[in-house]
């Protein structure tokens, strides 16, 4: 492969930042709504889960996207089916290591940053395992 021009880098790394700085502002906003937040990038063979907590006796499991325009559907349009089963697939292999955790119920939240101003829009129980 090819590698990587100086400019591609360069805008790699500022949408890296961008993201850590929108999932930052997602954990601040749910731990102010009460989450007892328990892990941030959850990695593992399966995928990612960006953020893990717990609120009211549910185990959370929060996905946060960010969109800079609506074009193409908004933040919540990029939760595509193969996330969605990436996200269920990680949230299994969290659950296995964490055996604690399978007493809660768990719900699929999406937290939705979107457009100039980052306006935050929860959602959730924005999808299931099924």
């Amino acid at each position: 492969p090819c590698p990587a021009s100086p400019a591609n880098v360069e805008r790699a790394a500022a949408s890296h930042l961008a993201g850590r700085a929108c999932e930052d502002r997602a954990a601040e906003f749910l731990e102010a709504q009460g989450l007892r937040l328990l892990w941030r990038n959850y990695r593992c063979r399966a995928g990612e889960l960006d953020i893990v907590g717990e609120l009211g006796g549910l185990l959370l499991v929060v996905e946060v996207r960010m969109r800079s325009s609506q074009r193409y559907g908004g933040a919540a349009a990029s939760i595509t089916r193969a996330k969605r089963l990436r996200i269920v697939r990680a949230t299994r292999h969290l659950l296995a290591c964490h055996r604690e955790l399978q007493r809660r119920p768990v719900r699929f939240d999406a937290v939705l940053v979107s457009g100039p101003s980052g306006a935050i829009e929860w959602l959730k129980a924005a999808f299931d395992a099924a």
